[in-house]
């Protein structure tokens, strides 16, 4: 069980059903659909992470335009630290590449002599260690004998909403939490069911048919489509106050702490919507 503060009254208790690398998956109960997509939605556009935005051109002498460039750059996933940078709107500088505190600046400068070379994000030398690309080899560019590219690089944080270069995860879905009932009485322990099931989540055990993981369930009602009784023994159901989450991290923010940021964010625009209605009242 993950307990995680929202910053309100209240807080969010999730039940951890698998995490590996940058995948989680994690079951939220006895909440409705509106709060639920309101996290997905948050998780999605409100957790700030870093990207490249601006970019100087000091050197390029390759095919690729200026503006292709900044764009593949823009686009390499950044690992982000949340606790030394802030957002460039909070920051008192008001610089337009922003300062030590709103932005982290990178160099890259790579040049072909001999033979064709392959400009890729582990060329990015970053001015702060902390923040470097997720993965260094994201190819970029090409450059032929000769060719040459330099150039300075800015990050700063910002939200998916902005711009998708921004968005924490790379995929971010729920379900509702399904539920399956067997009535033995009626199951003649045929089998039909077990064999047309996708994701083998049913299997007969001490002759009786019993469900091995109902996480694993996608609501498809085959195991009911193909059961050869009238009387279907199977039933298929979902609960709608318990949903099971999937999301997967671009590698910027490791996933429990996208979910944290999430609940904060709600939990402060719940606040704020609360201080406006006093002020109306």
């Amino acid at each position: 069980m993950l307990s995680i503060d929202a910053g309100v009254d209240a807080s969010l208790e999730l039940s951890m059903i698998k995490q590996e690398d940058n995948v989680l998956r994690f079951m939220v109960s006895s909440i409705n659909p509106a709060f639920a997509n309101a996290l997905r939605r948050t998780m999605i556009a409100e957790v700030p992470t870093m990207a490249i935005d601006d970019v100087i051109i000091i050197e390029n002498t390759s095919v690729i335009f200026d503006e292709f460039l900044a764009h593949r750059f823009g686009l390499i996933p950044l690992t982000t630290d949340l606790d030394a940078y802030i957002l460039p709107e909070e920051c008192d500088c008001k610089s337009e590449l922003g300062c030590n505190r709103c932005r982290a600046s990178f160099t890259v400068e790579v040049e072909a002599v001999d033979e064709t070379t392959t400009v890729y994000s582990g060329d990015l030398k970053p001015e702060n260690p902390a923040i470097r690309p997720v993965n260094d080899k994201i190819p970029i560019a090409k450059l032929a004998p000769t060719q040459k590219l330099k150039l300075e690089a800015y990050a700063r944080l910002g939200r998916g909403q902005e711009h998708a270069k921004w968005q924490p995860v790379s995929a971010c879905t729920y379900k509702f939490l399904p539920t399956i009932s067997i009535d033995m009485n009626k199951c003649d322990g045929c089998g039909d069911c077990i064999k047309y099931c996708p994701r083998c989540i049913l299997e007969m055990k001490n002759n009786k048919l019993v469900v091995k993981d109902v996480n694993e369930c996608t609501l498809c009602s085959e195991c009911i489509k193909h059961c050869a009784k009238k009387a279907c023994p199977i039933d298929v159901g979902w609960s709608e106050k318990d949903f099971i989450f999937y999301m997967e991290s671009t590698g910027a923010l490791p996933p429990t702490k996208i979910v944290e940021q999430a609940a904060k964010q709600i939990g402060e625009k719940a606040s704020e919507l609360a201080q406006l209605i006093k002020k109306m009242e």
